[in-house]
């Protein structure tokens, strides 16, 4: 096996450290473009139900429009701290897959209340 086939060190964590990550669902409000960015992105508002309204700046303008992304259920990462992104303030972690092409958005199978926690 060749250095470019082997498989990429993982390092193990405990039950508790995942619990600590809040990954939760919630349903895109609005989306507006982000100029300033250095790589294409878009500013996104969404609704994480008991968690309210957070808004991010996300690399995903090369795949997703932006009729594409409101009203889509997405998943967040929300207990990370605020990040300054240029102007503008990010308040979570839009979760997504990097491709060649560009940041796959990662996808829930069906609906779920907005707020649901990542099991």
């Amino acid at each position: 096996m060749s250095d470019s086939d082997a498989t990429p060190a993982v390092t193990e964590i405990g039950w508790a450290d995942f619990e600590k990550v809040l990954i939760v669902a919630g349903t895109v409000t609005r989306v507006e473009p982000f100029p300033e960015a250095r790589k294409p992105a878009w500013k996104v508002w969404v609704d994480f139900g008991p968690y309210g309204e957070k808004k991010t700046s996300a690399q995903i303008a090369a795949l997703y429009g932006a009729e594409q992304l409101v009203g889509r259920q997405v998943v967040g990462v929300i207990n990370f701290p605020e990040k300054q992104i240029g102007p503008f303030r990010s308040q979570f972690l839009l979760t997504g897959f990097p491709t060649d092409e560009g940041v796959v958005v990662t996808a829930i199978e069906r609906p779920v209340p907005n707020g649901t926690r990542l099991a």
